[in-house]
C-alpha cells in the first residue's frame, strides 16, 4: 500500500503541546528522542485501530469503531508475530520511519512466561499491570529534530491525514512546569532492608551461583495538587532529555519514561537485517563544576568494578543475540564508552549482529527479553535470586517500551527511569548491578541518585 506523507507547519514544542492535549480516549503513544545527539526523531500515534492487553496468557482486544471486546488466548511473542504478519501489507518505508506501527509496552514479569524460572513470582497483574500492551496505528506523526520538520505519514491516504491534522490543530496544552506543590515518596524497602538484600546477593555470588544481579527498590508517590502526568513528562524532558523518552496513555494508566538505554533495534542495511543493543552498566553523578566533573568522569573510566560489570552484561547480550543471529556475526561495536547526561555519567557499550533470515520480531523478543543489564549474569539464575530478594513485582519498570513497524523495523528501550501513573499514584523502580566487591552503602546511594530526576519532577523533597 502506498504511504501518503504530508509536511505539517508545526515545530517540536508546538507539536508536543498538541499531542499532550489530546483527550485520553485518543490513547496517545509518544516516543521522543528529545533531539539529543544521534537520536533524530519524535514518533507518535493516536486513535489506534486496535489495542491489545495481555494478562496471564489472555489477550483483551479492542478495535476502533466497535464497542465489542474480544478475549483470546495469547502467547505474547507468537501473538505479536501473528498481528504483525496480518498488517504487514499496509506499510512501506521510504524514509527514516514506517507509516504504520505497533507501539508496545512489556512488563518485566513477562519473563516468567518466556523462561523457565524456578521461583514462581506474582504476575504483573498483581500490580494491575498488563504483561504487555500493543497499540496499532495506521497513521504516525513524526518530527525530525535535525531537519526541524514535522510529517504526518499514513497508510490509509489523505483522508486519514486530514483527520490527524485537524485533531492536532484543535488541541492545545496548558502545561505547568513550575513546582508549586510537594509530595513524599515511599519505598517498598527500608534502607536497612535494601542493604540486607545486597548482602544476600553477595552471598550468592560468593557461593558461585551468579556473577552479578540487578537489585531494585520500588517507590510510590501520590501526585500533589494539580500536578498531571503531562507536567511530569515535560519537566523530565526539559531537565533530563534522553534518547528514549516516552509518554503513553493506556486504558487504565499513563507511562512516563526518560530511558537512556536502547534494548534492541532492528534495521535493514545492504540486504540484511541488523540488530543492535546498547547496554548501560556503570553510573556516577555529574560534578558541580568542570574540575569535579572531570574528576568523577576519570573515576568512572578507571573503575575496574564498573568496567567488569559492563563486560559481564556485554557477554550476556552476545549470547542472547547469538540465539537469533547468523553464526559469527555478533560483535562488540564499542565497549564502555562514556555517555553524558545532565546529572549522570554512564558507561555504554554497543553489541550488534546480523539476524537470520527467518527470525521474527517475536522470536527476537523471546530470545532477549528482559535485557541482561537489569537482570544480571547468568541471566536465569540472577532472575531467580531477584525474585527472592525483591518483595514485590517490578511491573513495567525494567521491562521494555518501543515500536514494531509493519515494515519489519524494531526499536525498543529498556524501561528504566520509567514510571506508571494510575489513579494519581506514580510508581517506579530504581536500582543497580551488585557484584562481589559492591559497597552496599554506595549501591544504596546510587539507587537514590537514579531516582533523583523522577523525584524532582514529582515535587518530592528528598
Amino acid at each position: 500500500m502506498t504511504k501518503e506523507v504530508r509536511e505539517l507547519e508545526m515545530g517540536a514544542n508546538e507539536l508536543l503541546g498538541a499531542l499532550l492535549a489530546l483527550e485520553p480516549s485518543k490513547q496517545l503513544s509518544l516516543l521522543d528522542s528529545c533531539g539529543v545527539e544521534g537520536a533524530p526523531l519524535l514518533i507518535a500515534g493516536f486513535d489506534p485501530f486496535e489495542v491489545i492487553e495481555v494478562r496471564n496468557g489472555q489477550a483483551r482486544i479492542s478495535r476502533r469503531g466497535s464497542d465489542r471486546t474480544e478475549i483470546v488466548k495469547a502467547d505474547v511473542p507468537a501473538f505479536l508475530d501473528e498481528r504483525l504478519a496480518e498488517y504487514k501489507h499496509i506499510s512501506s518505508r521510504d524514509q527514516l520511519f514506517p507509516s504504520a506501527a505497533c507501539i508496545g509496552t512489556f512488563s518485566y514479569e513477562l519473563a516468567h512466561q518466556l523462561e523457565r524460572i524456578r521461583t514462581p513470582k506474582e504476575s504483573a497483574s498483581e500490580l494491575e499491570e498488563p504483561d504487555a500492551v500493543f497499540a496499532f496505528y495506521d497513521t504516525l506523526v513524526v518530527h525530525d529534530y535535525p531537519q526541524r520538520k514535522t510529517i504526518i505519514a499514513s497508510s490509509l491516504g489523505t483522508e486519514r491525514i486530514d483527520e490527524t491534522e485537524t485533531a492536532l490543530r484543535g488541541a492545545r496544552a496548558e502545561i505547568e512546569n513550575d513546582i508549586s506543590t510537594f509530595s513524599t515518596a515511599l519505598s517498598n524497602m527500608t534502607r536497612d532492608e535494601y542493604l540486607a538484600a545486597i548482602d544476600r546477593i553477595k552471598e550468592h555470588i560468593s557461593a558461585g551461583d551468579i556473577y552479578q544481579a540487578n537489585l531494585t527498590q520500588r517507590f510510590r508517590c501520590t501526585l500533589a495538587g494539580d500536578l498531571e502526568p503531562e507536567d511530569i513528562f515535560l519537566r523530565l524532558r526539559r531537565d533530563h532529555p534522553a534518547p528514549f523518552a516516552a509518554f503513553i496513555r493506556r486504558r487504565e494508566d499513563t507511562v512516563i519514561s526518560i530511558s537512556p538505554e536502547r534494548f534492541l533495534r532492528v534495521s535493514s542495511a545492504q540486504g540484511e537485517r541488523q540488530v543492535e543493543a546498547w547496554p548501560i552498566k556503570g553510573t556516577c553523578p555529574r560534578g558541580t563544576n568542570r574540575r569535579e566533573d572531570a574528576r568523577l568522569l576519570a573515576e568512572l573510566q578507571n573503575s575496574e568494578k564498573d568496567r567488569a560489570e559492563n563486560v559481564m552484561i556485554v557477554d550476556l547480550l552476545r549470547n542472547d543475540l547469538g540465539r537469533v543471529c547468523r553464526y559469527g556475526s555478533v560483535e562488540v561495536a564499542s565497549l564502555c564508552a562514556i555517555e553524558k547526561h545532565p546529572t549522570l555519567f554512564h558507561l555504554v557499550s554497543k553489541v550488534r549482529g546480523a539476524l537470520r533470515d527467518t527470525v521474527t520480531a517475536g522470536e527476537l523478543l523471546r530470545a532477549c527479553f528482559p535485557c541482561g543489564s537489569i537482570t544480571g549474569a547468568p541471566k536465569i539464575r540472577a532472575m531467580e535470586i531477584i525474585d527472592e530478594v525483591e518483595t514485590v513485582p517490578r511491573g513495567l519498570s525494567m521491562g521494555a517500551i518501543g515500536y514494531f513497524g509493519f515494515d519489519g523495523s524494531v526499536d525498543l528501550s529498556v524501561a528504566i527511569r520509567t514510571m506508571t501513573v494510575r489513579n494519581r499514584v506514580a510508581q517506579f523502580n530504581v536500582g543497580g548491578g551488585i557484584v562481589a566487591d559492591s559497597d552496599p552503602q554506595q549501591e544504596y546511594q546510587e539507587s537514590l541518585l537514579k531516582a533523583s530526576a523522577l523525584f524532582r519532577a514529582l515535587g518530592v523533597q528528598e
